[in-house]
């Protein structure tokens, strides 16, 4: 009987099917496991705007994570949103009692359209909560900006600050270059071995206003890879390798910035290693 790994996405729910939950879970299969999810919020967005967001309560994220991990207990996590000081607790209570063996967060702060999806009471939580429970986080320039007072105006200081946030608990943080200009350089201070080691990868900047959930598409195909073996940097070669064909083939849908194609490879060339 064939199976697939079980990866999880605990995440807020993006309607328009671009981002949060639903980019996950599309990015998950496209790389070959069984997807799963645990929603922390319901947002109302699309590619343009965000209408408004209902918190799901603590005590019903509890329990799909209850109910996720007692029956097809993942090999990874990928968290996303997590809106509320209240919800970073119920979803570290919900880790420490699982063990998870990877996590992976991005830790998203705003949405493509500069609405917030973080509250800011949220941040002491989430540097004191969450960022010492993951395995590799992936934060965008303005989100280590946040976390570490660090302005980041190179990639020295993309690495300066992955070392910094590292010194929060976590093994391994990607801190993204999209928000930089010229070459888009993606700066990786991995401790995951107990040893520090400083990794970069860069690839010419796509000219495209598409880019809707290219974080969380990101962040759960680093899942998905060490949930699939890879080490840390290997999982984020992968990811990035896939999140580039994503955004080259975009979809011209929607009024703002339209979604990545998540499955162009697999319409392509039928699923096979990317």
């Amino acid at each position: 009987m064939a199976t697939l790994i079980p990866v999880l996405s605990i995440a807020g729910s993006d309607c328009s099917g671009g981002a949060g939950i639903q980019a996950d879970l599309k990015t998950i299969s496209a790389l070959g496991c069984f997807a799963m999810s645990v929603v922390t919020s319901v947002v109302a967005e699309n590619t343009a705007r965000v209408i408004s967001v209902m918190d799901v309560s603590d005590e019903l994220i509890r329990d799909q994570m209850e109910a996720v991990f007692t029956d097809i207990p993942p090999k990874a996590v990928k968290i996303g949103m997590l809106n509320t000081p209240t919800i970073m607790r119920a979803v570290a209570t919900g880790l420490d009692t699982y063990q998870p063996e990877h996590v992976v967060i991005d830790p998203v702060m705003v949405a493509k359209n500069g609405a917030p999806l973080m509250q800011p009471s949220s941040m002491q939580e989430l540097i004191t909560t969450i960022i010492p429970r993951a395995s590799v986080l992936t934060p965008n320039i303005p989100e280590a900006e946040q976390i570490t007072g660090i302005q980041i105006q190179s990639v020295a200081d993309q690495e300066a600050a992955g070392r910094a946030i590292i010194a929060l608990g976590c093994e391994a943080v990607l801190v993204k270059g999209g928000h930089s200009t010229g070459e888009a350089i993606d700066v990786l201070v991995d401790n995951s071995t107990g040893k520090i080691t400083v990794h970069q990868f860069a690839h010419a900047r796509i000219q495209t206003k598409n880019t809707h959930g290219t974080g969380c598409t990101l962040s759960s195909a680093i899942a998905t890879g060490l949930a699939q073996g890879m080490n840390t940097v290997d999982a984020v070669a992968r990811a990035k390798r896939y999140v580039t064909m994503a955004i080259e083939h975009a979809l011209e849908l929607g009024e703002g910035n339209g979604p990545t194609h998540h499955f162009y490879d697999v319409y392509e060339h039928g699923l096979r290693a990317i």
